[in-house]
């Protein structure tokens, strides 16, 4: 999920509403996994921030089948049992 927004003010609330849901990111571009309850939650709480005349959100959807690529020394993430994001 990623947005341009131009207030400051309203960028500010908006990451603090992502961050809620999102896994890795960023400064505006953020890694969430989403049930269809919780895609529905943050997309209607932007939907209260922005300012559609000036603001954009952006969600894709990765395919699974893709494979991770890294860069330097990082470590292809692996899908353990469970994820825990506290």
């Amino acid at each position: 999920m990623g947005y341009d927004i131009r207030c400051n003010r309203t960028r500010r609330r908006a990451l603090r509403t992502v961050k809620g849901y999102s896994v890795g990111g960023q400064k505006s571009i953020h890694e969430c996994w989403l049930t269809q309850g919780e895609l529905q939650e943050v997309l209607s709480a932007l939907r209260q921030l922005i300012d559609p005349q000036t603001d954009r959100v952006i969600l894709l959807r990765l395919d699974p089948r893709a494979t991770v690529h890294t860069r330097g020394v990082a470590v292809v993430p692996e899908d353990g049992d469970f994820f825990y994001q506290g």
